[in-house]
């Protein structure tokens, strides 16, 4: 396994997540896909999903578009010493931040991004680098036991690891929760459980929509 080949994001309601992530974010099944599951989950989930974009006026035209379709604002778009971001939790639960390192408009603001992002919030960031090592992932990017990001090809989702407290607070949200993480990972793998109990499944062929 070099990558992750899908996530899975599970719903209560397939239908209206999928009006909601195609045309507030633009997405699609090749980047998300959806099922549906009443698995018992309170509070954070572990992990968030981030869009990239090139500039502060995507940001801004992302989180607009997301709150006007009943998103809910967890941090307001602002200025920070890395660039420009804010974060909104889906009508779903899902946690999203928006963000730029750019700290100037370059042309027209639009809704399009540059690159999918999952970070899972883990107990041990050091061990869990080390479980993916074994399951075939390859390093990108490592800070100690703070923060790791692994390779990916283009057009993938970049998997990355944060510690799940820092992680709670960059979202704007409490670190306590529990139940399910109500997400699924595929690769090329047999399927296995994590650490932190992110589950990963077989890729299957493409077959849901959004």
């Amino acid at each position: 396994m070099k990558s992750i080949d899908s996530v899975t994001l599970e719903v209560a309601d397939t239908t209206a997540a999928a009006r909601f992530y195609s045309t507030v974010f633009g997405l699609d099944p090749s980047h998300v896909r959806l099922r549906t599951s009443e698995a018992p989950t309170t509070g954070f989930r572990g992990f968030t999903l981030s869009l990239v974009v090139s500039q502060p006026g995507n940001v801004d035209a992302l989180i607009g578009a997301a709150l006007a379709a009943g998103a809910t604002a967890l941090k307001p778009a602002s200025k920070s010493l890395w660039g420009y971001g804010g974060v909104v939790q889906a009508p779903d639960g899902t946690i999203w931040k928006i963000a730029t390192s750019a700290k100037k408009d370059t042309g027209p603001a639009g809704r399009d991004f540059d690159e999918l992002v999952l970070l899972l919030g883990v107990e041990d960031v050091k061990a869990t680098k080390r479980f993916y090592v074994e399951q075939g992932l390859t390093v990108g990017k490592s800070f100690g036991g703070k923060y790791v990001e692994f390779a990916t090809g283009p057009g993938s989702v970049k998997l990355a690891l944060y510690k799940r407290r820092a992680l709670a607070k960059d979202a704007g949200v409490p670190a306590d929760g529990a139940g399910s993480h109500r997400i699924v990972l595929a690769g090329a793998i047999s399927p296995f459980t994590d650490p932190d109990g992110f589950v990963w499944e077989t890729a299957a062929p493409l077959t849901a929509t959004v």
